[in-house]
């Protein structure tokens, strides 16, 4: 059995991406930003077809993120973040609800979000795992948005020739 298989499309070039970053825990956020915008140049990505918004935290995301979604001008888009625990329950109300929204976003527009909100127990893992979730937030990214432009439906040749 030899079913098509469609190939990784890892080319960033043409792409519009948006970037929200929470910026509590703010030196964690800035390292995921650095590294996701590095990764974005490398794949092609023009840096003026990217858009960079800070919010005051992971729960204000999804909001920005709906928003930013209903104005059809971005391919996918990324969240960047971290949730630090602390000694409250705190911890589990953001990160959850913040992972909450950013899926229903993405599955009500079709719009791919990167989910790059880390969720760790203390600060030093956060540091541990912040670049390299920027860069997985990228290459997710770009693969995503070209995954879901090649799952467009072709338009019917009889569609064209009625406009």
């Amino acid at each position: 059995m030899s079913p098509f298989t469609l190939p990784i499309d890892m080319n960033g070039e043409g792409l519009h991406i948006g970037i929200v970053r929470a910026r509590f825990n703010e030196d964690i956020g800035m390292m995921e930003l650095d590294a996701c915008l590095q990764e974005l140049a490398d794949l092609g990505v023009d840096e003026r077809d990217i858009m960079v918004i800070s919010v005051p935290g992971a729960l204000e995301l999804g909001v920005t993120l709906a928003r930013m979604a209903e104005t059809l001008e971005f391919d996918a888009l990324i969240a960047l973040g971290a949730v630090i625990r602390g000694e409250t329950y705190h911890f589990e109300i953001v990160s959850n609800e913040s992972a909450a929204a950013i899926s229903r976003i993405a599955l009500e527009t079709s719009i791919p979000i990167a989910n790059g909100v880390l969720t760790t127990d203390t600060d030093e893992q956060a540091e541990e795992r912040a670049s390299d979730k920027g860069r997985d937030c990228a290459r997710c990214a770009v693969e995503m948005a070209n995954l879901i432009s090649a799952l467009e439906p072709e338009a019917d040749e009889d569609e064209e020739d009625e406009e």
